[in-house]
């Protein structure tokens, strides 16, 4: 509910509007003078929503008024009335911080829908305060899981480059987090409110790339039916991430170099040299020294980028972060429940490469979730290649287990594995059995799976 004063000085005009915004629900109190209403802000409660004032009364006039509530709280949003409105007067007050002005006489109606819209920007403002807060949480160091002595050498990079306008080069295999880390730079940045934008350079080709980097003018090319701001552009006083630098075209190096080195650009098809203030995060999964040394990446943008290099190593180079993150994903996809994890299953999935480095893991983790029964994650529901690393997947082991209770194991792991794939539709299911469904559901319910 918000919290309105009216402020006036002829009692009548102030009880009406008054018993007008209590009728409409909302808490008001009166004052007859602005004195009055400035003792009760500094010395009783100052967190007001709103101010209805007359801009002529004795003593202290609205907009000295207006001034004063401004040193209390910036947050005050404050309404001027006057019977002797005048432009010069709404300008006046509209530079000291009103956020608008009416002439008395006016309607109710249209000072609640003024009321409304500031309720709606109050609530938007608030609202972009907790995605900022979001945000800030979901992007602090804390979002990159590890305990690993490598990467508390790259949290202590990060603290130390990331308020700088340094170009940095993150360097590892696919699936470690450089885009991860990439986020918490910029959102930890004295650029974090400017543009953040992406680009792969895996998956522009050769043909459109100049263009989606720096842009071009109309008629540059077939199809090029306006002007058009490449992504440095877009990305002017924030941050461009390059991801998979090594795949950029040889030929255009030499035009990303000249970016760095001075900061300018020019479109495609255009000779005018257009300024851009932009800092650039990279990333590669190839060592671009090789690559200069196979004549694949030209050696001064290579030292041009490397100025800052981050070196993420892969999971299977740090197992002691591989509980950590298990149980870090079970709690991000469990969505409150309490899902608990067996021991044996924690050391098979230390032994296991996990090639695909933290993606791997945290896709591997989804899906364990999702099969738990009873709230366990046990070595059952691990897909083979996890429990027999190195085995081919159609090699089972079962120990000294009977024959019933292996043929057990492996329908239930088929049916599970089965509705997951078909996000838990039956019919589906039973399709990629190939059994009918009548004979699906009596499995089920038979095995005790029901609800997976």
């Amino acid at each position: 509910m918000l919290k309105i004063f009216v402020v006036d000085d002829e009692r009548i005009v102030r009880v009406t509007i008054a018993d007008d915004l209590k009728d409409a629900g909302y808490e008001v109190r009166e004052f007859s003078s602005a004195n009055a209403a400035l003792q009760h802000l500094r010395e009783t409660d100052s967190n007001v929503d709103i101010i209805i004032t007359d801009l002529k009364m004795p003593g202290i006039d609205g907009l000295e008024f207006l001034a004063r509530i401004k040193q209390i709280n910036l947050d005050i949003f404050v309404l001027l009335m006057t019977a002797h409105g005048s432009v010069q007067s709404a300008v006046e007050a509209m530079k000291l911080g009103a956020y608008d002005y009416l002439s008395k006489p006016f309607n109710v109606d249209e000072l609640l829908l003024i009321i409304n819209r500031i309720q709606e920007f109050k609530e938007i403002k608030a609202e972009n305060k907790q995605l900022r807060v979001q945000v800030n949480k979901k992007y602090d160091l804390s979002s990159f899981v590890g305990e690993n002595t490598a990467i508390s050498q790259v949290f202590d990079l990060v603290k130390i480059i990331a308020e700088k306008n340094t170009t940095v080069l993150i360097v590892g295999e696919t699936g470690t987090g450089k885009e991860l880390l990439t986020n918490i730079i910029h959102f930890n940045s004295n650029r974090k409110r400017g543009p953040f934008i992406k680009v792969s350079c895996a998956i522009l080709s050769r043909e459109i790339f100049e263009s989606e980097l720096f842009g071009h003018e109309k008629g540059a090319f077939t199809g090029a039916e306006k002007q058009k701001a490449g992504r440095f552009e877009i990305a002017n006083n924030g941050t461009l991430y390059l991801d998979d630098i090594d795949d950029i075209p040889y030929d255009l190096q030499v035009k990303l170099l000249r970016v760095l080195e001075e900061g300018e650009i020019e479109r495609v098809g255009g000779n005018e040299t257009v300024k851009v203030d932009v800092r650039v995060i990279a990333s590669t999964k190839k060592s671009l020294k090789d690559m200069v040394a196979e004549g694949k990446f030209r050696e001064d943008l290579y030292y041009r980028l490397n100025v800052f290099p981050i070196n993420l190593p892969p999971l299977r180079e740090r197992p002691g972060d591989i509980e950590l993150m298990a149980r870090h994903f079970v709690n991000l996809f469990s969505e409150g429940a309490e899902i608990t994890i067996d021991d044996d299953v924690i050391e098979l999935l230390k032994r296991y490469p996990f090639h695909g480095n933290v993606r791997e893991i945290k896709n591997l983790m989804e899906r364990l979730v999702l099969l738990a029964q009873d709230g366990v994650i046990n070595k059952q529901i691990l897909p083979i290649e996890v429990r027999f690393p190195g085995k081919p997947h159609n090699c089972f082991y079962f120990g000294n287990k009977a024959l019933d209770e292996i043929i057990r194991e492996v329908e239930t792991n088929a049916i599970r594995d089965a509705l997951l794939r078909s996000g838990g539709n039956k019919a589906k299911a039973a399709t990629i059995l190939q059994v009918p469904a009548s004979t699906l559901k009596s499995r089920i319910e038979k095995l005790g799976i029901e609800g997976d």
